[in-house]
């Protein structure tokens, strides 16, 4: 599989699957008006990556500044389909940053830490 990566703008985020890696990164702000439309890309190569040769441990890291209602959704199921790839042999981390005063993403990162069934870190952005 080919590397993706998608440069961010004022309302979508930066993307970069390294797939050699096995590391996903998700930066900036998501506040596009059809987040479903942005992100449905992005899902299908996830699906590929989990139905071909996925490396042993994937990293997902998300720093995103700010992101609405709607792209919350998105999140979800990405971070759903990656649960179909976490298993014994197959390890799956997610990294949520936030920054040092912001509550809200912090918030969030619980939120979804609460839902989805893989270890899930919430990290201070340094």
């Amino acid at each position: 599989m080919n590397n993706f990566y998608v440069k961010g703008s004022y309302r979508t985020p930066e993307i970069n699957f390294d797939f050699e890696q096995g590391i996903l990164s998700i930066s900036g702000r998501s506040i596009t008006e059809n987040p479903i439309s942005f992100y449905k890309h992005l899902e299908n190569l996830i699906c590929d990556y989990c139905n071909a040769k996925p490396k042993p441990k994937t990293i997902v890291k998300v720093t995103l500044e700010y992101f609405n209602t709607s792209t919350s959704k998105c999140l979800v199921d990405i971070f759903k389909q990656l649960e179909n790839l976490h298993s014994p042999t197959t390890e799956v981390l997610i990294e949520w940053y936030y920054e040092k005063d912001d509550e809200e993403i912090k918030d969030s990162g619980e939120d979804y830490k609460d839902i989805i069934n893989i270890p899930f870190e919430i990290k201070l952005l340094t």
